[in-house]
């Protein structure tokens, strides 16, 4: 798997901000994609060292339509929160 396919998007929310001023920086990944991976991904893009990897597996949610009924599930996706050195930053994250 290429680097640029395990790395999906940053999450910009309030709780990763929060997260960002700590040194942890939230993306979310390929469903497929392993910790080690991820942390390969992140140095090489960013240029910086990651100390720590999480992921969340996060499940589909149901739903249904509002005047027929239509039941549908939203896709799964993975979430992964990496912690950087001390001292190093992302510079993507500090203009939002």
């Amino acid at each position: 798997m290429n680097i640029y396919e395990v790395i999906r998007q940053p999450i910009v929310s309030e709780r990763a901000m929060a997260l960002a001023r700590d040194g942890k920086y939230t993306f979310e990944v390929a469903p497929e994609a392993n910790k080690i991976q991820i942390k390969e991904a992140v140095e090489t893009i960013f240029r910086v060292d990651v100390i720590k990897v999480n992921t969340v597996a996060i499940p589909g949610k149901k739903r249904r339509g509002w005047r027929r009924p239509i039941y549908g599930k939203t896709p799964k996706r993975k979430k992964a929160i990496v912690t950087i050195k001390p001292g190093q930053r992302i510079e993507f994250y500090e203009g939002v």
